[in-house]
């Protein structure tokens, strides 16, 4: 494993992204929150160093802004998480972000996808249930995919970013799915059969009340709530 180099060592060479992971590690500390002001301090004459920590996201870092954390203000970031070491050549080579999602690709994945994190199913803009301050931001990324045959492919798949960071790079296993699908009784694959032909799974009417209710503006559900506290 590399040795940890101390950020602001003056003899250390590397770019502003590495010396800002490093900043963020021995300064910050996972779960703390930091400013732009404190950014602009530790980089000074580098403008592009708050773009230089956002890059670190590709990496797995987790670093929320106050569009997913609503206890941060605009000028807060929180670091919750780090991930790939960059300072380590090696490690950065085998984790370098792959070529982007193109928008027409991207476009196309959302829709297939119902706009909702395929593992999770939240949906983008939607506050998590454990952690209503923070709201999910979907993404589309390629993944490393295993189908069924046992091939293996990088396919796009929409996520939100908690679930991607979460997912540590494993890969989609198409072959253990099936595996499981095999494995349920035959009622049980009927149904499923019903599910993926209709492309999505059946729902109850409280999940349609509860999807409709969802969807309300804020001020249209905030009446719906009035009306039956009374």
């Amino acid at each position: 494993m590399v040795p940890l180099p101390l950020w602001n060592d003056p003899d250390f060479k590397a770019g502003t992204m590495i010396r800002a992971a490093l900043w963020l590690v021995q300064e910050i500390g996972e779960g703390n929150t930091f400013t732009k002001g404190q950014i602009r301090e530790a980089f000074p004459g580098i403008s592009q160093a708050d773009r230089r920590i956002r890059d670190l996201r590709d990496y797995g870092w987790v670093i929320l802004h106050n569009t997913e954390d609503a206890t941060l203000t605009a000028e807060d970031h929180r670091f919750v998480k780090a991930g790939v070491p960059v300072w380590d050549p090696a490690a950065r080579r085998a984790a370098a972000p792959q070529k982007p999602v193109s928008a027409k690709d991207k476009k196309a994945a959302l829709a297939r996808d119902n706009y909702m994190c395929t593992v999770c199913g939240i949906s983008g803009g939607e506050p998590y249930m454990d952690d209503s301050n923070q709201t999910a931001v979907l993404s589309v990324t390629r993944r490393p995919t295993v189908l069924a045959d046992g091939r293996e492919d990088i396919l796009p798949v929409t996520e939100c970013k908690r679930c991607r960071a979460g997912s540590g790079g494993s890969p989609a296993r198409a072959d253990e799915v099936l595996g499981d699908i095999q494995a349920l009784d035959a009622a049980e694959r009927r149904r499923l059969a019903r599910w993926i032909e209709r492309g999505r799974r059946g729902s109850t009417p409280l999940d349609r009340v509860w999807n409709a209710y969802r969807r309300l503006p804020a001020d249209a559900r905030d009446s719906v709530r009035a009306a039956l506290e009374s």
